[in-house]
């Protein structure tokens, strides 16, 4: 009782902290609306500066949340993203801030038509458990670059990163521009209500629902970036050892604990076998012990563990094949929260592992018999954000890419389309909507203001009324046709 008494005076702290904070940056941007180049430029030299001087404290920080979690794989999906993204956008930040001309019509003439980027404000973003660095730090660069103050609302199970990167933030940058917000659920669905200038959500597809409610009473912008069921497709002659390398990895990364990672694999009915024997082969050359292997991350908390068991438990009373791959066949159940690469064979649509998108190392095969059979498949289902096709045939390939829809796409590699900084990243229907990264992101976090003007001429005159006159049935003739 004492507990949850004191968890909720300090959620009342957080939700009231998180009101004045909102309230501070409003008004600071009001006092500075339009950041020049070189404050924005600044602003991303400073983020470069603090991740570069505590990049071993934050990978620390991500590890003991994790219990472990591999440095390397913190080094590849964190830390190099983060500042290779701050990189591209110094680079090209002060091309995409200028205005851009558009056409004027003769009958308008003379006149000039432009766009400009304004800042939208104050920017919101929610960021997930299981890239805790780069999903907080991808969005705020592309925020800045837009010249906006910024609340991050970090994930509650991540606290050591959590409170590492609220201490680094504070230390460098005034509050009234990058604010991080800590604290349990009832202060994110809080942050969710304020009535941001644009909201940026990273989660599960159910919540996100909840947070596009939230920002609908505000007339809040939203871009949410979700998840689901994101396939790999194997080709009927893609050589086996290939695809199933380059499945292993984006698989294994992270435990699949990311929102890319290929959820289940469409492989042709003749060549399952191969495709397990390969992957078995492909994962235990990267992953030889799992135990103590630094290499291989642990699942983030207990919930989830419970949660993925009960996906293989579920999958086994209904009839499927699990093929654990585990070299060492080492014993994980004793509070690693290790879970061995598991492949489910003989999937039927009832399991949980078909249903819902699965965030951990299990990975569904499932056997087709025709491209086109595999491709009616994915449409069948809600639109991943991720598709993955593994085949060297030029026309299969476009094959595919005209007749499936998703978030983005990689041809014979998975997870990487993510890292391109000049590639948009975002979702397509119960995948997300709207994008970030590059000048994506840039312009997510952009008003798009149109400018029309003109000097002392006035062409218009020739349209107003009264009507009738030969100026006017002359513009009519001219321009109608």
């Amino acid at each position: 009782m004492g507990a949850t008494v004191v968890q909720l005076t300090e959620s009342k702290k957080q939700i009231q902290h998180t009101h004045r904070v909102f309230e501070d940056q409003k008004k600071a941007f009001r006092n500075n609306p339009m950041p020049s180049l070189a404050e924005r430029q600044e602003n991303l030299k400073r983020l470069k500066r603090v991740l570069l001087g505590n990049q071993d404290r934050l990978l620390e920080a991500i590890d003991r949340d994790f219990s472990c979690r591999s440095k390397d794989e913190s080094l590849i999906a964190e830390v190099m993203p983060s500042i290779q993204g701050i990189n591209y956008t110094l680079k090209n930040l002060s091309g995409w801030m200028k205005p851009s001309k558009r056409h004027v019509s003769v009958l308008f003439q003379p006149a000039s038509n432009k766009v400009h980027y304004q800042p939208k404000g104050v920017v919101g973003v929610i960021v997930p458990w299981n890239y805790p660095l780069y999903l907080a730090v991808g969005p705020l660069v592309a925020s800045l670059a837009a010249g906006n103050r910024t609340m991050i609302k970090m994930s509650e199970y991540t606290p050591h990163t959590s409170a590492l990167f609220k201490e680094l933030i504070e230390a460098s940058f005034p509050e009234d521009l990058v604010s991080v917000i800590n604290g349990e659920a009832d202060v994110a669905a809080d942050f969710s209500s304020r009535p941001f200038d644009h909201l940026l959500f990273t989660g599960s597809t159910s919540v996100g629902k909840l947070v596009m409610k939230a920002a609908a009473e505000n007339l809040t912008p939203v871009t949410l970036e979700l998840g689901g069921k994101s396939p790999a497709v194997v080709s009927p002659d893609v050589p086996m050892e290939d695809a199933a390398q380059r499945i292993a990895f984006g698989k294994a990364f992270n435990a699949g604990q990311t929102c890319v990672a290929p959820d289940y694999v469409l492989c042709p009915a003749d060549r399952v076998q191969s495709f397990v024997d390969e992957i078995r082969a492909r994962f235990s050359e990267m992953y030889p012990s799992l135990r103590d292997n630094d290499d291989f991350t642990a699942v983030i908390n207990e919930r989830q563990y419970d949660r993925l068991q009960g996906y293989l438990e579920d999958a086994r009373q209904k009839g499927a094949e699990l093929v654990e791959i585990n070299l060492a066949r080492e014993n994980l159940k004793d509070g690693t929260r290790k879970i061995p690469l598991t492949l489910v064979l003989k999937t039927t649509p009832d399991m949980k592992v078909m249903q819902d998108e699965i965030f951990g190392p299990i990975l569904p095969v499932v056997s087709y018999g025709s491209l086109d059979e595999a491709i009616h498949y994915i449409n069948d289902r809600p639109r991943p954000l991720a598709l993955y096709f593994f085949g060297y045939d030029k026309t299969q390939q476009q094959h595919v890419v005209d007749n499936t829809h998703s978030g983005g796409m990689c041809i014979n590699d998975s997870l990487m389309h993510v890292a391109q900084d000049d590639l948009p990243f975002g979702g397509i229907g119960d995948s997300g909507m709207g994008h970030y990264h590059g000048r994506e992101g840039f312009l997510t976090f952009s008003h798009h203001r149109a400018i029309f003007t003109k000097q002392k001429f006035n062409s218009g005159k020739f349209v107003y009324a009264p009507h009738g006159t030969t100026a006017h049935k002359l513009v009519y003739k001219f321009f109608i046709r």
